[in-house]
């Protein structure tokens, strides 16, 4: 006699909460569902299997809709204009202002002692070509390491700047 077995490493294991916060929100699904079919389909037999069916189908795509919703939540911040105050005042905030200052290319073309006037001293030293400003942490899902602007230059001209994650 053969015994099937399941391979864990690929198959998907579901946590009951989904199951049961499935069922919950099916719920209040199969009664909507039920309401709003009453005038559509005249017969009883009829409209008990086709609530069921769209009751059976609906709830896991309003589930997916709702873990969507809050992942995106989660992850939005808003993208504010670069303002040099706001920049130096605060440092773990500076994210917000990090997509405007690439965006519109604010320090190309720049010497490093204008961005250091600009965006202050953080330590990096005049010799290096690379220079590195914290961002602090951008609100992602299972975010662990603060972003950082890389500001790179050639002959003393920043040519290029770009945002990343440590």
């Amino acid at each position: 006699m053969i015994i099937p077995t399941i391979d864990t490493d690929s198959a998907v294991i579901i946590s009951i909460e989904v199951y049961l916060f499935n069922i919950i929100l099916g719920i209040p699904v199969y009664f909507f569902l039920r309401w709003l079919l009453k005038r559509l389909i005249a017969t009883d037999r009829k409209r008990r299997i086709v609530t069921w069916i769209a009751t059976i189908l609906l709830t896991p795509l309003l589930y997916i809709l709702i873990v969507l919703i809050i992942i995106l939540s989660v992850s939005y911040y808003p993208s504010k204009k670069f303002s040099e105050q706001q920049w130096l005042r605060d440092k773990e905030r500076r994210y917000e202002l990090s997509e405007d200052l690439i965006e519109r290319e604010i320090l190309i073309g720049k010497t490093k002692p204008d961005v250091r006037l600009l965006l202050g001293d953080e330590g990096n030293a005049d010799e290096s070509n690379q220079w590195n400003y914290y961002l602090g942490f951008r609100p992602q899902l299972f975010r662990i390491d603060p972003d950082v602007l890389t500001i790179e230059s050639k002959e003393g001209i920043v040519v290029r700047v770009e945002q990343h994650g440590t």
